[in-house]
């Protein structure tokens, strides 16, 4: 069943019908495949799109409306997910949104569809948000990772409002950034003290990924140091190594 299951997936997908997409989750089910399987087999169809935008044969509005057919059967997957008693392994939580003056949302849609395909939780503010609403959503859903979008240059340096926030709120040290936008540069991410940048979508996800890698190594030598001196990790007083490593320094006009 799995190995049907992917391609028809992949063609719902890609022809962006939620229908097709719902009608192959439910059969799946029918048919007594785990609601994980049948999450991992979305994920996989979802990547291979993914894969095929980033080549350039097909285009943003396939991705997009892919990453809609897919949110609308997630529904059915996560109630077969708590019936069975079970949970989704998750690769991390990401609290995500356009800073304040800013209504574009199409690169984060992108990244939230890349982000949820690599395994994350992905909670979405939304356009036009707060300093404080990210405030608000750390204390809600205890994210790793907050994730900033900004379009326009006049919006850019809400990215840093929001950091200053965090600072002045004293939960800088327990959160990871992820800044981009067509607004925003490698260069920009460091000055403003960000931990993570990206130009593209797919970039966002692996930026993300090391993060929540990094946030684990920290912890270890949180622990081996207690009773110790407070050690100067370069992720914690800043964290620019993250966002220097193996990014581009190229604008962004995706995320």
């Amino acid at each position: 069943m799995i190995s049907e299951l992917i391609p028809n997936l992949v063609r719902a997908l890609t022809e962006c019908d939620s229908e097709a997409t719902i009608t192959c989750v439910r059969r799946a089910i029918e048919s007594n495949v785990n609601p994980i399987k049948v999450m991992d087999a979305m994920t996989t169809a979802i990547r291979q799109i993914g894969d095929r935008f980033g080549i350039g044969e097909l285009g943003l509005p396939d991705l997009i409306g892919a990453a809609e057919a897919m949110q609308s059967a997630m529904p059915i997957l996560e109630r077969e997910v708590k019936r069975h008693g079970g949970n989704a392994v998750s690769s991390g939580t990401v609290v995500i949104g356009t800073v304040f003056g800013d209504i574009h949302t199409m690169g984060k849609t992108i990244v939230i569809a890349l982000l949820r395909a690599a395994g994350f939780k992905v909670y979405d503010l939304g356009v036009d948000v707060k300093p404080e609403q990210f405030i608000e959503a750390i204390y809600t859903y205890s994210p790793d990772i907050v994730a900033m979008s900004a379009l326009m240059t006049t919006s850019a340096l809400q990215q840093q409002a929001v950091i200053e926030a965090l600072r002045k709120e004293d939960v800088r040290h327990q959160i990871k950034v992820m800044v981009g936008g067509g607004a925003i540069t490698q260069q920009f991410a460091n000055r403003i003290g960000a931990d993570g940048y990206a130009a593209t979508a797919a970039g966002a996800v692996e930026v993300a990924k090391r993060l929540v890698s990094g946030r684990g190594a920290e912890r270890l030598e949180t622990q081996a140091a207690r009773g110790a001196a407070p050690i100067d990790l370069d992720v914690c007083a800043g964290g620019r190594s993250s966002a220097r490593e193996g990014t581009s320094t190229k604008k962004g006009d995706v995320f």
